[in-house]
């Protein structure tokens, strides 16, 4: 029984249509991460699962049962905002214990169950707290404690740790997947942030202007993007997207560029290419190599635009006669801008892309 299915789900807000043809589904105990720019659809489709946003086409089932046009109290929901949302003059105790009380359920079993929350949480030394006096990371975590208590079909977290500076924000990742561990719950999950999705989700719903750009788990959105906003949208540095000519050759395809010819191998292509055509080159960063290396295709000449040694790796931008390359450079290193390098290519993981429409060639 699927933990949420959402059926042909489209919804506008006067003559604007903000979501277009919603279909997807995830399993129990699945976590779910809605990806997308600002303005793309992914929080009006959370409320929608909430039942906070009504009037849609289409149809929602949580558990297997059908929510469509029920209320969000009858949804058997749970749903952290980026806003904590706790009383400031209650204890971390009293905050999760808040709605259990609202529920009129015994102190006994309240207890027992703040105690359990608050031990998966880590939040057992705090429970005389107030708010005022935790961190970012664990006032969250009251925040999440206060869900967990419901025992809810399906957890929504709408942008849960964008107010939370770059640490805390690493930290909330490893405690996100500790707690989905230990509860095995089903949760749906909106961020614009592409490494919470890629170290979080078992399934990304990456949207583009209200409509799913691609669905499926992180290392498929990354390694298999069947389109050119997709493969831009995951991945740092952001994925070499070169203009090139490519037609058939010896064992795969030429795709000549900037007054180069660089061979590619048959993988870069889904589909035969049988005449010659423009196209869009797709290489990761990580793909391209300084210097000169027995595997791989080896070009020189290129110079030196930008070096920006960050520690264990550096980010480094090369010419590419009038395009630029970004590659991904383990280690730390410094190399002079305006210099020239020669850089190998390994096109094993290349893509083509259709320079019109963006879709995976």
């Amino acid at each position: 029984m699927p933990g949420l299915h959402i059926n042909n789900v489209s919804k506008s807000f006067g003559a604007v249509q903000v979501l277009r043809d919603i279909e997807l589904s995830i399993g129990k105990g699945e976590f779910l991460v809605l990806l997308g720019e600002s303005g793309c659809g992914k929080s009006t489709l959370l409320r929608l699962i909430s039942g906070l946003e009504l009037e849609h086409e289409g149809a929602i089932r949580i558990a297997g049962r059908d929510v469509t046009h029920l209320d969000p109290k009858d949804r058997d929901i749970a749903m952290v905002f980026q806003s904590y949302a706790l009383y400031p003059h209650m204890s971390v105790f009293d905050n999760i214990a808040f709605g259990m009380r609202i529920r009129k359920t015994g102190r006994d079993a309240i207890k027992a169950e703040v105690d359990r929350v608050a031990a998966i949480l880590k939040l057992d030394q705090h429970l005389d707290r107030k708010p005022g006096q935790l961190s970012g990371g664990q006032r969250q975590r009251v925040a999440i404690g206060r869900a967990m208590v419901r025992h809810p079909a399906l957890f929504l977290f709408d942008e849960p740790l964008s107010n939370l500076d770059a640490k805390l924000r690493a930290e909330m990742r490893t405690e996100f997947k500790r707690i989905h561990k230990v509860l095995g719950a089903t949760i749906a999950y909106v961020t614009h942030d592409q490494i919470e999705a890629m170290t979080l989700a078992d399934k990304i719903v990456l949207l583009n202007g209200g409509r799913i750009e691609q669905l499926g788990t992180p290392d498929q959105l990354y390694s298999q993007p069947d389109t050119l906003f997709a493969a831009r949208f995951i991945g740092t540095p952001e994925i070499n997207a070169l203009r090139v000519r490519v037609e058939p050759a010896a064992g795969g395809y030429a795709a000549r560029a900037s007054g180069r010819v660089l061979p590619l191998p048959a993988s870069v292509a889904r589909r035969p290419i049988t005449a010659p055509r423009e196209a869009i080159l797709g290489v990761r960063p990580e793909f391209l190599t300084i210097g000169a290396t027995e595997a791989g295709i080896v070009t020189s000449g290129h110079v030196v635009e930008l070096c920006e040694p960050m520690g264990s790796e550096t980010s480094v931008e090369l010419s590419f006669s009038d395009q630029s390359l970004r590659l991904r450079v383990p280690g730390l290193h410094h190399l002079e801008t305006g210099g020239e390098q020669s850089i190998t290519w390994d096109f094993s993981n290349a893509h083509l892309f259709d320079t019109d429409t963006g879709a995976h060639l």
